[in-house]
């Protein structure tokens, strides 16, 4: 009888799949709670928090399955910031989230365990369903959203983002997506398009469902066609999604980046102004709303001159060092959507520009199901294209999530997991054929 990994990575039947059975233990990227202090002390620079030293690569037991749940196989998963956030213990460590969680006793006191999972985005292979899961079977293949949401929360029902117990999985909760299985909800699923790879797949739902519902959603900016936005970071995972959103929808997008490489890549994205940090001064965050006020002087001229008027949105997840520029530089009446604070979550900026000239600043967070299923539409119909720009296996993820938390990347990070090797998962080659034709005839 061939093990259960096997019969995954062997394109096996759901009978087959059924019949395999499960591992007692599986190889995980986690961190273990006896090492929460080894930082302390340190300076936050990332020279003195490497996220090497607290990442660890081993077997951990696999864990039960609750009713409304389901096991997936991860083919493979993303690297996202918040996994530099869990394995550098800032701001508090996520140990204390899963504490926390499993005093709600039942099935969320396994959370509490002495090592974390750690990974908020994967695709993979569903290989066994809780008894309450009725929409999905072995054998689908999937992405996972990372909203782990509670369907008995009133707010719930209203936006499955608003729940007073939504927790984000792998960073809240535990058996993340950096790893050969997972286990979450079967409310977290989405369906995995066919023309896509397994690692371009796992890139989108963190990433590509936040820039959603930060521009598109009514719950976010409203973008409009015609729109200006300014990106931040318009190269990583989050902005390179953000650029696609606006160009799709009509919009006009300014791309932020910090290297002639990400320029170059944000031209092949369609970003209609591009503006090197070099330009603004920003060789280092503004010292007071004083310095993100002159900064953004620098900055409305340079945007002015080069699409005609002011930002009527400002995507923003960078934080403390262009937080206070945001407010300045957007519109009279404009909007300023937030979803994270990279480089710190205390803000500076001088509020007589945001209520004098009547602008808003809207919280953001992750994506609820809804708009994660019309989020992959567009990918579906070949609108958006993934960001995935590197892939490594899942024996260097360590060396993958520094990457990310020293910005040396671009786009997304991917991971191999379970999958041996890139570009498998495909199921749909003629979608694939065809998509790929439309890019090629457009360049």
């Amino acid at each position: 009888m061939r093990s259960l990994s096997e019969a995954v990575i062997g394109d096996a039947t759901p009978e087959e799949l059924m019949s395999a059975p499960v591992p007692e233990s599986y190889l995980a990227a986690h961190l273990r709670a006896e090492d929460t202090g080894m930082f302390t002390g340190m300076f936050t620079g990332v020279n003195d928090k490497d996220v090497r030293k607290s990442l660890r690569l081993g077997r951990v037991p696999m864990p039960e399955l609750a009713p409304d749940e389901v096991l997936v196989a991860v083919m493979a998963g993303a690297v996202n910031y918040n996994t530099v956030w869990s394995a550098t213990f800032e701001p508090i460590p996520t140990f204390r989230f899963l504490r926390q969680f499993a005093k709600q006793g039942g099935w969320a006191a396994r959370h509490d365990l002495p090592y974390h999972v750690l990974g908020s985005d994967a695709a993979g292979v569903v290989v066994r369903v809780g008894s309450g899961v009725r929409r999905w079977t072995a054998g689908d293949h999937v992405m996972i959203s990372p909203s782990y949401i509670d369907d008995q929360e009133a707010a719930t029902h209203g936006d499955g983002m608003l729940g007073d117990e939504q927790r984000i999985w792998g960073f809240e909760t535990n058996f993340g997506g950096l790893a050969e299985y997972t286990v979450c909800r079967a409310s977290q699923l989405i369906p995995k398009p066919g023309h896509l790879s397994w690692e371009e797949a796992a890139s989108i739902p963190l990433c590509a469902g936040t820039a959603y519902r930060m521009l598109v959603s009514d719950r976010g900016a409203r973008m409009k066609q015609g729109d200006v936005v300014l990106i931040w970071g318009a190269t990583g995972g989050l902005g390179g999604y953000a650029v696609q959103f606006v160009k799709n929808g009509g919009g006009i997008a300014i791309g932020v980046v910090s290297s002639p490489e990400k320029a170059e890549l944000l031209r092949t994205l369609g970003c209609d102004l591009v503006i090197d940090r070099a330009e603004l001064g920003l060789d280092r965050p503004p010292r007071d709303a004083a310095e993100s006020v002159a900064a953004g002087r620098r900055l409305g001229s340079l945007i002015r001159a080069g699409v005609g008027r002011d930002p009527d949105i400002v995507f923003e997840h960078v934080g403390q060092s262009t937080f206070g520029i945001s407010v300045f530089v957007a519109r009279r009446g404009g909007t300023v959507v937030t979803c994270g604070s990279s480089t710190g979550y205390e803000h500076q900026y001088d509020n007589r520009y945001l209520w004098m000239k009547l602008k808003r600043i809207v919280g953001s967070h992750s994506a609820n199901l809804q708009e994660q299923w019309e989020c992959a539409r567009l990918f579906e119909t070949g609108r958006i294209k993934p960001m995935l720009t590197t892939v490594s296996p899942l024996t260097d993820v360590a060396e993958a999530v520094r990457q990310v938390q020293t910005n040396q990347h671009i786009g997304k990070v991917g991971v191999l997991c379970l999958a041996p090797r890139a570009g498998l998962g495909i199921t749909d080659p003629v979608r694939r054929a065809e998509l790929d034709q439309a890019v090629g005839a457009s360049r």
